[in-house]
């Protein structure tokens, strides 16, 4: 299974909980600072369609969540 790919940054709230989350339960996830590069923030924006909410939380799947909470994340991976 490739990587969940996780769009944030050190300072937002839900993506410090959102990859509490991912390490509690074991799942391997790349983490993308949006903070200082411009390029990944771009396509952060892109991925939720405009909007400028992190986390962005793209799956191997394709689906991406936006500002998940944990049960998004549980019910996404349970797919």
């Amino acid at each position: 299974m490739t990587d969940i790919v996780l769009y944030g940054a050190d300072w937002c709230g839900d993506c410090r909980r959102a990859k509490t989350w991912l390490r509690e339960n074991h799942i391997p996830f790349t983490e993308i600072d949006v903070e200082h590069d411009d390029t990944a923030r771009e396509k952060a924006i892109a991925l939720a369609n405009g909007r400028k909410n992190i986390p962005v939380v793209v799956f191997p799947n394709g689906t991406v969540l936006i500002e998940p909470t944990n049960a998004d994340l549980a019910a996404a991976l349970a797919d």
